[in-house]
């Protein structure tokens, strides 16, 4: 059964919260709600979806549950949009439960085909004393290790899993499903909007002596190439504006909109290369990626992959990171700081690594 999404913040009522929680088997009831801030498309790092920040008071009786949560909802009436809060939804009610990793709590997930409306009930980080980093900030290299970690956490649990073909069957891939069909034949004709519209975004193109259809060709050649080799269970999306640092060292990662089976290297290598400043990327890459590799080979309880080869397949993942990664993204979602720092981070990156020669021998 899914439910009535309200389609403004006056329909967030105890009685929504209440059925959203019910769904999940949480524990307790919502007594009253009071909606602390709000934020849409376009406000201060949103992007595919609106933000509510809400205080909750719970019945007596309730289990000992966060009183003050955030619950993500559709950022308009956006059809396009739907495949995105359709797969975040299937994490948070099927994955999120019973994995292991630094991620939020979730409180309730629903996602409505009929309505394309959503709605994700999560614990506010700020709870906990998270910091949300950005690219805009100093990040050292030792500090994303615990993020590393938890994508190597993650890698391993699902490292080639049979449960790919049984119970698991449902998550997409690159190649397949919803999230692939609007990446792959809806977004180019954005993203060309995005190069012709946008001077800066148009030169970094040009300054990589390619075009729009060429990295879209590139992209789906590494995709179809990558899903021949070792597969998991992968975030998708891991730019460091969608990653949390705790207090006690731990790093967790938001925002699972593009969850996806594929190979390890796309998170990998998004993470380093949007994280790190350019010379210390240049620097600590390397140490970065067998940093990976050793904690892959820990969770997983022996070594899964090799530094060469996740080297080689590293750097053909940073065409993703260019045309998907940023080229897609608007000015609107995160300012043109951020913006403009990624692209350079990734197009850098894309030139330092050869990828166009990488990809091309795939052709």
């Amino acid at each position: 059964m899914t439910l009535a999404h309200p389609a403004t913040i006056a329909g967030i009522t105890p009685e929504y919260l209440n059925a959203l929680m019910e769904q999940a088997a949480i524990p307790g009831r919502v007594a009253e709600v009071e909606i602390v801030d709000a934020k849409t498309y376009g406000e201060q790092m949103v992007s595919t979806a609106g933000r509510v920040l809400l205080n909750l008071r719970y019945a007596p009786g309730s289990a000992e549950l966060p009183s003050r949560v955030v619950l993500k909802l559709p950022r308009g009436v956006d059809e396009i949009m739907s495949p995105f809060y359709a797969n975040e939804t299937a994490f948070y009610r099927m994955l999120r439960p019973s994995l292991d990793i630094e991620a939020p709590l979730c409180l309730g997930a629903d996602f409505s085909p009929d309505t394309n409306r959503f709605g994700i009930l999560l614990e506010d980080l700020t709870a906990r004393q998270a910091i949300f980093p950005n690219v805009t900030q100093p990040i050292r290299p030792d500090t994303i290790q615990p993020l590393l970690d938890t994508l190597a956490k993650l890698h391993a649990t699902f490292w080639n899993a049979s449960r790919f073909s049984k119970d698991l069957a449902w998550v997409e891939t690159h190649l397949a499903g919803g999230v692939a069909n609007l990446m792959n034949n809806l977004a180019p004709a954005y993203i060309q909007r995005e190069i012709d519209t946008e001077n800066f975004k148009r030169e970094l193109v040009q300054k990589l002596r390619t075009t729009g259809l060429q990295l879209l060709a590139g992209v789906q050649a590494v995709q179809r190439h990558q899903s021949t080799l070792p597969q998991t269970l992968l975030h998708g999306d891991t730019h460091l504006g969608n990653t949390y640092l705790l207090p006690d060292g731990a790093g967790g990662l938001l925002d699972w909109q593009l969850m996806v089976r594929g190979h390890a290297m796309h998170d990998v290598n998004y993470l380093i290369t949007t994280a790190l400043n350019i010379a210390d990327r240049r620097a600590q890459e390397r140490d970065l990626l067998n940093y990976y590799l050793d904690r892959l080979a820990t969770h997983h309880g022996k070594p899964v992959l090799f530094f060469n080869d996740a080297w080689l397949e590293y750097r053909r993942a940073l065409v993703w990171g260019v045309y998907i990664g940023w080229l897609t993204t608007p000015v609107v979602n995160y300012g043109w700081e951020i913006n403009v720092l990624n692209h350079l981070r990734l197009t850098t990156a894309y030139e330092d690594h050869e990828t166009a020669r990488l990809v091309d021998e795939l052709s």
